[in-house]
């Protein structure tokens, strides 16, 4: 239990979860906050979906324990519970507004309660105009949001998200972002999956990394990456021409993404001495000192995998 008395939301102790000879899961532990965003994250294939598909009840673990809301995890629990899974699917010959109705239905919910609820998801996410239309008529961006409306339409205690992002434009992807910060600022806890860590960065108070199905690196955002023990210098910069960053001194590994880096840096490395030697190769916009991002943190855990 929580210092605050508050059973956690979800719960793993020593989860292990095998696929023939295949250990997916190896005794996994971890405590999600309530009231929290909580992140799994890892590459694919790391264990992420098959965590979660424990957590959903869809698969039983081999050994280990399962918690969920204070209690172990069974089908009666679902109505409290919303899962947008990453391989998705809608009845593409229902309309939208009877599609919305028909899972708050599901989930125990009467007209009475749903009707405003449809009406102000349809009205945010930008879908109110199409609430007659079928859902094959919607493009791609505009399905992933109804997705996640179907999934949240019941008002569930505990959101888990399978990847939510994947393939979503930058509108589409900050309005389900901004839709997951309103949920989980109205009491909503909030599980989430990615193999992008910049979405964790922005959106987890707390986060597990899981590699080759074990934990590798569990806390805050700040407590990962103070663990560290590391700095990373972040730039923005224009090369002069036949200059490159290669070899810089203090500086042990290069992130490049065109116009700005990621320099990660020896410890006791002199900032004042880089910057001037950067200032020798390029004109530099900005240098900032800080603790590595979790993309770099996550390439050192997983190797070339992570890459």
């Amino acid at each position: 239990m929580s210092s605050n008395g508050q059973h956690p939301a979800v719960r793993f102790r020593d989860v292990v979860k095998h696929f023939g000879d295949f250990t997916a899961v190896k005794g996994i532990s971890f405590e999600v906050p309530a009231g929290s965003i909580f992140g799994i994250l890892g590459s694919n294939g790391a264990g992420k979906t098959t965590s979660i598909r424990m957590l959903m009840n869809i698969f039983k673990p081999d050994g280990g324990t399962v918690e969920v809301l204070g209690s172990h995890v069974s089908e009666r629990m679902k109505p409290r519970l919303g899962y947008l899974p990453e391989e998705r699917g809608l009845y593409k010959k229902m309309r939208i507004e009877e599609m919305l109705r028909f899972f708050g239905h599901i989930k125990g919910r009467d007209d009475a309660f749903l009707q405003p609820r449809i009406d102000r998801w349809l009205d945010s996410v930008g879908l109110a105009g199409w609430r007659k239309r079928r859902v094959e008529e919607l493009s791609k961006g505009m399905s992933q949001k109804l997705q996640f409306v179907t999934t949240v339409i019941h008002e569930p205690e505990l959101l888990v998200l399978d990847e939510p992002f994947a393939g979503l434009d930058p509108v589409n992807r900050d309005v389900l972002r901004d839709a997951v910060l309103a949920m989980n600022e109205q009491g909503t806890t909030i599980v989430f999956s990615t193999h992008v860590m910049e979405q964790a960065e922005q959106l987890c108070q707390e986060l597990i990394m899981i590699h080759h199905g074990e934990v590798q690196l569990s806390g805050s955002v700040d407590d990962v990456r103070r663990a560290e023990g590391r700095d990373a210098a972040h730039i923005r910069y224009r090369l002069h021409a036949g200059k490159d960053l290669q070899g810089l001194p203090g500086v042990i590994a290069v992130t490049d993404h065109g116009n700005e880096a990621e320099l990660t840096l020896e410890p006791g490395t002199d900032a004042n001495a880089l910057l001037a030697a950067l200032l020798e190769r390029a004109e530099v916009r900005r240098f900032e000192l800080r603790a590595p991002s979790l993309h770099e943190i996550f390439k050192r855990v997983a190797g070339a995998e992570a890459s």
